[in-house]
């Protein structure tokens, strides 16, 4: 099952269950996933999903922090709630150890050897560790690899 048909799935158990907090959140990455497909013309992939999914994950994160910030406890309540269910969709995260094996094989494929081959690595790295490891870290990584 596709991971939007898995979504679609658990918006209709949700509103089956009268889940209204949950059955919210569903809608909402729904309508994040729509309007893509509308602006694009294309016909989501899973990895386009998890796309979404990771980009309103770290708007979460952004707002929980702001909400902290303001001492609204209600608004923190309901972002992590979301949070938590945008989470639930997102694959098993990488070890450190297998991001490692990851960059020191995309290194060697792209043969790179200094600062400036960084964006051949990085591009050959996204699509596998979409949604499994955070790109932030192992840009950082990748970095540090290929300056040392």
């Amino acid at each position: 099952m596709s991971l939007k048909a898995r979504i679609t799935e658990d918006m209709k158990t949700a509103m089956k269950a009268k889940e209204t907090q949950r059955l919210s959140a569903i809608r909402l990455l729904l309508a994040a996933m729509k309007q893509k497909e509308v602006d694009e013309r294309v016909e989501l992939t899973d990895a386009d999903v998890l796309s979404i999914i990771e980009k309103m994950i770290k708007q979460r994160r952004d707002s929980v922090a702001q909400f902290e910030a303001a001492k609204r406890q209600d608004l923190v309540d309901i972002e992590n709630f979301e949070l938590g269910l945008l989470a639930s969709y997102m694959p098993q995260p990488m070890s450190e150890a297998e991001v490692a094996a990851e960059i020191a094989k995309a290194i060697a494929e792209t043969g790179a050897k200094a600062t400036p081959d960084m964006g051949k690595v990085m591009a050959l790295l996204k699509p596998r560790l979409a949604g499994k490891a955070d790109m932030g870290k192992v840009s950082g990584l990748v970095k540090a690899r290929l300056s040392a």
